[in-house]
């Protein structure tokens, strides 16, 4: 086992993404400046869409290295939502512009990486770098998420983010499902195996 070392640079890395119908799952990696420290860091899923929108440049401003990366709708369909999570975990890593001495990665498991890591269960909410990652990358997702919605309005991607919300399984039946679904999960699969479930004149 390699040993952790107690100093040097440490790299937060989450993702996001890896509970909704559609869409690539985004990861994002930082590496905090003990220096220029950001005050109101936390676990994205714990701030308002306000706060985080103001953290994120912060914090691609003071950390002294940051990346963002994802795993496609198709590679989470060919591999599986964990293993594409760790892909895009690992693209992150390999996208900043310094090597970190650890890794640490919110969760209970670590991609394979070059250097050390360590998976730190609700890091997210207790490891300053991990929060940061989470901020980017939950920001990074709902962006994508709004682009989706202006190109189709009809399935409300801006309320529920590909999250399966009634309302947004309602959508899906209604009109059907388009390219920026995964087909490997479960409602959508079911959609697409019984074409009887589906409006008359809709079309995959």
């Amino acid at each position: 086992m390699e040993s952790i070392p107690a100093t040097g640079l440490i790299c937060g890395v989450d993702e996001a993404g890896r509970g909704p119908l559609a869409g690539s799952v985004v990861a994002a990696a930082v590496i905090l400046d003990p220096a220029r420290p950001i005050e109101g860091l936390n676990d994205s899923k714990k701030l308002s869409e306000r706060a985080r929108d103001r953290l994120a440049p912060v914090i691609r401003e003071r950390a002294l290295a940051w990346a963002v990366a994802e795993a496609t709708v198709e590679e989470i369909d060919r591999l599986n939502i964990l293993h594409a999570t760790m892909l895009a975990m690992q693209r992150a890593v390999a996208a900043l512009g310094r090597v970190p001495d650890l890794v640490r990665v919110d969760g209970n498991r670590c991609p394979k990486l070059d250097v050390p890591s360590e998976a730190v269960v609700k890091g997210d909410a207790t490891v300053p770098a991990i929060s940061a990652a989470s901020i980017l990358a939950k920001t990074v997702r709902d962006a994508q998420m709004l682009a989706l919605d202006a190109a189709f309005p009809q399935y409300g991607f801006a309320a529920h983010k590909g999250y399966p919300t009634a309302a947004h399984l309602a959508a899906l039946r209604q009109h059907g499902v388009i390219d920026c679904y995964r087909r490997s999960f479960g409602p959508v699969r079911v959609l697409i195996d019984n074409p009887e479930l589906w409006p008359a004149g809709t079309l995959l």
